[in-house]
């Protein structure tokens, strides 16, 4: 039998890998010294609770997302905006969350209007309840489970649309659960209405035009935002390489018996079969 532990020479450096999944957090804003916003109730972003429809855009761009770079198969899994309660309330909405990559870093304008983007790809679409006088006073935050493959190096636009069955379930006067902003200005715009929805709108005549006369707010800060995602990492699971300018086509291991094993282990042959037809083994410690 062949003594597939007789290593051959020259070999140079081959790392052979897995792959493992791992989560991270990107925090857009400082939560710890972030403001609530101060201007009229339709200049905040993701929504306010003071009318019965709203909606909101908002472009994440690729230096935002920076920690993105790098990484493989990333999906977007949950987006938290902080808000400060100052409602007695108890709040429905229908909430609808669409998710688009982008080269865009900011809202194109024509004829001296911005212009909202087209919807993207719907991720969330669920019913929630937000216990306001629960929180009274103190920091809270909305949080969205969702699922969305992202590729690192673009921008990301996000759309959230906010809906109640009528106007009646909505907040007196100031008091209107305001966010926290992110202090980056500009890129995020909003739409209320207390009668028509943003999708509603979105199908309409008027639509991607934003002014106020169509009670926008075409100038918001992108709110205070935790977007979670998760990502493959290459795990090294041994270090050796066979030989430079050829493709692998298969990489078996062996005992220092000769038989075969389906993962290193201890002492261990890695015998690698190349596209060409040669093969070359080398001795593994694992």
């Amino acid at each position: 039998m062949k003594k597939f532990y007789m290593i051959l020479a020259a070999v140079a450096a081959l790392t052979i890998t897995a792959q493992a999944q791992e989560t991270g957090e990107i925090q857009v804003g400082d939560p710890e010294s972030a403001s609530t916003y101060n201007g009229s109730y339709f200049d905040m972003s993701p929504t306010n609770f003071y009318l019965a429809h709203t909606g909101s855009q908002m472009i994440f761009t690729p230096d935002v997302l920076a920690d993105l770079d790098g990484k493989e198969n990333v999906k977007i899994t949950q987006l938290d905006f902080k808000f400060y309660s100052e409602s007695y309330e108890e709040i429905e909405r229908n909430v609808k969350i669409y998710l688009q990559e982008t080269d865009a870093t900011q809202f194109a304008v024509v004829d001296g209007k911005k212009q909202f983007f087209q919807l993207g790809e719907l991720v969330y679409d669920d019913a929630i309840d937000v216990d306001l006088l629960e929180g009274y006073g103190e920091d809270c935050y909305l949080t969205f489970p969702l699922e969305f493959d992202f590729t690192p190096g673009s921008g990301l636009i996000v759309t959230i649309v906010f809906d109640a069955e009528d106007d009646d379930n909505c907040t007196m006067g100031s008091d209107y659960a305001p966010f926290y902003s992110s202090g980056i200005t500009g890129k995020a715009m909003t739409y209320t209405s207390n009668w028509t929805s943003f999708v509603d709108y979105a199908e309409g005549d008027d639509f991607p035009d934003a002014t106020a006369m169509l009670g926008c707010g075409t100038n918001v800060d992108l709110p205070l935002t935790n977007i979670s995602y998760t990502y493959d990492e290459p795990q090294p699971t041994a270090i050796n390489d066979l030989s430079e300018g050829k493709t692998v086509a298969a990489v078996r291991y062996y005992g220092i018996d000769g038989k075969p094993m389906s993962q290193p282990q201890g002492i261990a042959i890695a015998v690698t079969t190349y596209t060409d037809g040669t093969t070359e083994s080398v001795k593994i410690v694992k």
